[in-house]
């Protein structure tokens, strides 16, 4: 095995550690922004493996993947932040917060 083999492999199981911590943060995370934050790491993770990928089988289409799953996963942030603010403002309105 020589050192690139070795640091893709290394590369790999860091990911998936972080993939499955983050995993178990957006399954039990108190509230909402922290189910957010966490989907987003997720997201970054993925798009980590993908571009790991692309590099170990030298394949650099699966880098376009990787950008649009950025985007979305971009989009989708923005989405969420947008919702817990809107609720946000509701219950300061209604007179709960």
């Amino acid at each position: 095995m020589d050192f690139f083999s070795l640091a893709i492999t290394i590369v790999y199981v860091l990911l998936s550690i972080s993939l499955l911590v983050s995993l178990i943060r957006v399954i039990i995370g108190p509230t909402l922004p922290d189910r957010v934050v966490a989907l987003d790491l997720v997201a970054f993770v993925v798009i980590s493996m993908i571009a790991t990928y692309a590099i170990s089988s030298g394949h650099p289409v699966y880098l376009d993947v990787a950008i649009v799953l950025a985007l979305i996963a971009f989009l989708g942030t923005i989405a969420f932040a947008r919702y817990v603010f809107q609720r946000a403002e509701r219950e300061r309105r209604s007179g709960h917060a």
